[in-house]
């Protein structure tokens, strides 16, 4: 099973930083053993030269009798055993080897009498010298590290902060604020180059300026048609109360009752796309509200009370709530329909076929019914709309042994108005 790696693991800073010391590593153990290298074959080069040359004094001397020089013999004591080889075989060559704990370089060539002339030559001073050489590029090479990381991460913190601030501004305008803008002061300047950073945020802006014109323009059509509605349909009202009793009377005011019911019903739709509904909150007693509720709607509701609390709500809104909630399970499930009040949770619950997937997986839809039921989606909606203005959270769920199941959960907002929902009086 593949280990879950932590959530910082997974942020452009980290991969940034990460990718940048990875680089700069490769980067100086690349150029610390090339310089290595270079100045290694120098330095042993420059050494080997230093004693093949005094190998050839020695040579000389030895052949004219002369005395050999310092650090100059015939088999030596310490002469290492493959260059002893070596020049019995008639070659010349170099070593390096420790004599009596000290680096030295040594050159051999044959001598008469099947022997190896050799000399020495101290080494230890090139040896501190590659040490220090290979001391001064490590500490570098750290330095140089630490100091691209702290550019690097400068850079990337400034464009991962840009990029911070673009994702909160998405989810502003997906929680429904339209007038959030990330506003980059990049975009701002024509002339000014700008980076994809820039141009995600300049996009940004743009669809949720056109977005929020296409939102607005819907509902001031939607309140505009609904409140032009009102005028004809009063006077159709009144005139279908003048016809004489009979069942077309009857059904052309039930259709007029149905058009009031839509009309009003967009009008508070359009009311609440506005977002500027104002709360009138007083204490309530939710077991009694729910009473009330059931009450008003005239339908064989059960109502259970587990646990009776006392919540800061507006009565009025709470109960346009409650009453779509019982109005929907009766219109759309089927009997019993069970009112149930548990501390600040009021559950309402039919035995029907249970709510849509659609409606479960996103929440009711303006005028969108399946199945053959009947109406317009906009009970539902309602009790959403009014729900956040409330302040609470309204989630509908499908119980497993059948039946649609929906949730209202309220704030216990303490008296004095602290943490009110917006807009509370």
């Amino acid at each position: 099973m593949r280990r879950a790696l932590p959530r910082w693991a997974g942020t452009l800073a980290v991969k940034a930083a990460a990718f940048i010391t990875v680089m700069c590593c490769a980067l100086a153990a690349l150029l610390g053993v090339l310089v290595h290298v270079s100045v290694t074959n120098q330095t042993v080069g420059q050494a080997r030269e230093l004693a093949l040359s005094r190998l050839e004094d020695a040579t000389a001397a030895f052949e004219a009798g002369d005395t050999l020089g310092w650090g100059a013999g015939v088999d030596p004591p310490g002469l290492p055993a493959s260059l002893r080889a070596l020049a019995l075989a008639g070659e010349r060559g170099t070593v390096v080897a420790d004599l009596q704990g000290r680096p030295t370089m040594w050159a051999a060539g044959p001598a008469d009498g099947g022997r190896a002339l050799a000399v020495r030559v101290d080494y230890a001073q090139s040896a501190r010298t590659i040490e220090g050489l290979d001391s001064a590029i490590l500490w570098s090479s750290g330095l140089a590290i630490g100091a691209t990381l702290l550019v690097g991460a400068f850079a990337v913190t400034r464009v991962t902060r840009r990029l911070h601030t673009t994702a909160q501004v998405a989810r502003r305008i997906s929680a429904g604020d339209l007038d959030a803008r990330v506003g980059d002061p990049r975009t701002k300047e024509p002339g000014r180059p700008q980076d994809e950073v820039a141009a995600v945020a300049a996009a940004l802006d743009t669809m949720a300026a056109t977005l929020q014109g296409k939102l607005l323009s819907e509902q001031r059509f939607t309140a505009d048609v609904a409140h032009e509605l009102r005028t004809p349909l009063t006077g159709l009202h009144a005139a279908a109360e003048l016809l004489p009793p009979g069942r077309p009377t009857e059904l052309v005011r039930d259709r007029v009752a149905a058009l009031r019911t839509l009309t009003e019903d967009l009008l508070e739709i359009s009311r609440l796309d506005t977002g500027r509904e104002r709360l009138e909150l007083d204490a309530e007693e939710l077991g009694a509200l729910a009473g009330r509720v059931v009450r008003a709607s005239g339908t064989d509701t059960e109502i259970t009370v587990v646990r009776d609390a006392r919540v800061w709500t507006d009565r009025r809104r709470l109960e346009r709530v409650l009453g779509n909630l019982v109005a929907n399970a009766h219109r759309h499930g089927r009997p019993p329909v069970v009112l149930t009040v548990d501390g600040p949770v009021v559950t309402v619950r039919d035995h029907g076929d249970g709510y849509p997937e659609y409606l479960v997986a996103h929440g009711p839809q303006r005028f969108r019914t399946e199945g053959g039921s009947k109406g317009h989606g906009l009970g539902l909606t309602i009790a959403v709309g009014q729900a956040e203005v409330l302040g609470a959270v309204l989630a509908f769920a499908n119980a497993p042994e059948g039946g649609a199941v929906a949730t209202l959960t309220l704030p216990q907002t303490p008296p004095g108005g602290a943490g009110l929902p917006d807009g509370a009086a």
